[in-house]
């Protein structure tokens, strides 16, 4: 990876998923400005708050695709993270931006 991009595997989604009230949500509905979860799998030289093995919150719309040895992977830049997830803790969310 070069400069301030970092690649990231997405995490797969469930088959369905059940709202906070219970409602079941199929796998088939999109929902618009979705942001999504994944792991850093590599980054560039340049990059500062982020290291491979972390978890972080991105827009998957918009972002470069690459496949590796059949994988698919996105690529973008370090800025365009929203967040990166910590171990909670007593005093806060367990994120950071």
């Amino acid at each position: 990876m070069l400069h301030d991009r970092v690649m990231i595997r997405l995490e797969q989604e469930a088959e369905e998923r059940r709202s906070g009230s219970g409602i079941v949500i199929p796998a088939t509905v999109k929902m618009a400005n979705r942001l999504a979860w994944g792991e850093v799998c590599g980054v560039g030289t340049n990059v500062r708050s982020v290291k491979v093995g972390d978890k972080v919150l991105f827009n998957p719309e918009d972002q470069f695709e690459v496949e590796v040895h059949a994988k698919v992977y996105l690529v973008m830049r370090e800025r365009d993270l929203h967040a990166v997830a910590t171990q909670e803790t007593d005093h806060g969310t367990g994120l950071y931006l």
